[in-house]
């Protein structure tokens, strides 16, 4: 399962947007293998990123979790980008999360059951299991279709139904983790830093 680590300027200036840039530098020295999954370029000044997001194969030692996870300070002592401005600390946040597990959707992971479809219709209904569950073996999600008259049709809808459940439960899964990794832009702490650096920016 790949690991990821975002780094992001929230919302802050292009300062901050550079601080991503140069934190990231420090952050591929103490953890080398590191690989750009995604960036978010800032729309004004080259060589400034809004956010990035780095993945790896290798799982992460908890002391680097430790020790970078939260509120990172760059302290600049010069700005390039406003040089009367009198602000001097710039914050970025770093983010560790795994890659989001979706289940698969295979044939060879469905089941199907026979029973008797019940309900109305007389005793005819009974007397003959043309009603058919199907049921995914890895997440339990389970789906009984008697629409129809045959066995083999209600298979049919009931395998239908139970990969279209699973895809739905796949898309919400994944636009959870997104919103997620998008509401770290905006819970950015700007105060309090794990670590400290100073440079020019």
């Amino acid at each position: 399962m790949k690991k990821y680590i975002q780094i992001t300027a929230g919302r802050g200036p292009v300062e901050c947007a550079r601080a991503v840039t140069l934190v990231a530098r420090e952050l591929l020295k103490a953890f080398p293998s590191l690989q750009l999954a995604d960036c978010e370029p800032h729309n004004q000044v080259d060589g400034c990123l809004m956010s990035m997001t780095f993945a790896t194969e290798e799982a992460i030692p908890q002391p680097i979790i430790d020790e970078w996870q939260g509120t990172v300070l760059w302290r600049s002592t010069k700005n390039p980008y406003r040089p009367g401005h009198k602000r001097s600390n710039w914050f970025v946040g770093i983010n560790f999360f795994d890659e989001v597990e979706l289940p698969h959707i295979d044939e060879s992971d469905i089941i199907y059951e026979t029973c008797r479809s019940g309900g109305k219709g007389g005793q005819n209904v009974n007397k003959v299991e043309t009603a058919v569950r199907a049921t995914h073996i890895s997440t339990g999600l389970s789906v009984k279709c008697s629409d129809e008259r045959s066995q083999s049709q209600n298979k049919s809808l009931a395998r239908e139904r139970l990969l279209l459940k699973l895809r739905e439960i796949n898309e919400k899964t994944l636009a959870d983790s997104q919103a997620r990794q998008w509401n770290n832009h905006d819970n950015l702490e700007r105060g309090n830093p794990v670590k400290k650096f100073s440079g020019p920016l």
